[in-house]
């Protein structure tokens, strides 16, 4: 099997490789011999039109949907698929949903710290247990989500961005090495979706990160290399500015 796993790996340090992955359901094809890979330390985005497998991928790369046939590759030689979804997450991949899920009644302090626990955990059995170190980490990620100033505020009380961004700040607690990040523009105002894109470059920085969007502007603010996704496969990748220049995409998902 070691030796599969071998022959399948892509060229260079990648974290991230999908080779031959299909998934049907009642007869329709969601993936279709997906393959493509991630390397490590870089920002990707999927795009695609509805129903052409972006949903599908991510719950297959996280271990809510097994796959009919194919291989997920973690760091080259971790298959996913013969894994559930905790400990996929316990090896270091973490995802957020488009529908921010924070603890709304508690601060955003407080969120961070649960996540920090690794459980549900009521919060009163984690009072007074942070370390220096705890506390030194949950101020860091405050400030790359852009939310120090907002501590002590329950989570409720924030716009819809910000409740994006203290998801986004509740799966850097548990310090993942790869985030999958569910149209994380949706909803937002014009001044968070730029926030948001420069937050994601930021974080890219130390791991590696893969954003499933449909706002070609917050894409086009990546940066990033670009998979487009068409009928479970891979229609197109490159720059943004390559992918919308290819006639199959315009024909497919961005028209004239």
């Amino acid at each position: 099997m070691a030796d599969q796993q071998t022959e399948l790996v892509a060229p260079g340090d990648t974290i991230l490789y999908l080779d031959g992955v299909s998934v049907s359901f009642d007869g329709f094809k969601a993936l279709n011999a997906l393959s493509f890979y991630v390397a490590a330390g870089e920002l990707r985005a999927i795009i695609g039109p509805n129903g052409a497998g972006k949903t599908t991928m991510m719950d297959v790369i996280t271990g809510k949907t097994k796959p009919d046939e194919g291989m997920v590759l973690f760091k080259t030689h971790t298959d996913l698929t013969r894994l559930d979804e905790t400990r996929i997450a316990n090896l270091g991949i973490g995802r957020k949903f488009q529908k921010p899920t924070v603890f709304e009644n508690h601060t955003v302090f407080e969120n961070l710290e649960l996540a920090l626990a690794g459980d549900r955990r009521a919060l009163t059995a984690l009072l007074a247990r942070l370390s220096g170190e705890d506390r030194d980490r949950i101020s860091e990620v405050l400030e790359i989500i852009s939310l120090t100033e907002m501590r002590q505020q329950a989570a409720g009380e924030l716009s819809h961005g910000q409740k994006q961004w203290l998801e986004i700040g509740m799966l850097l607690m548990q310090d993942p090495e790869l985030l999958l990040v569910d149209e994380p523009a949706a909803g937002m105002t014009d001044s968070e979706t730029a926030q948001t894109a420069e937050m994601l470059k930021g974080i890219a920085k130390s791991h590696s990160v893969v954003v499933v969007e449909h706002d070609m502007d917050f894409v086009r603010s990546l940066e990033s290399r670009v998979t487009v996704l068409h009928e479970g496969a891979v229609l197109a990748e490159g720059s943004l500015e390559n992918v919308q220049n290819n006639e199959r995409v315009i024909e497919v998902y961005l028209g004239r």
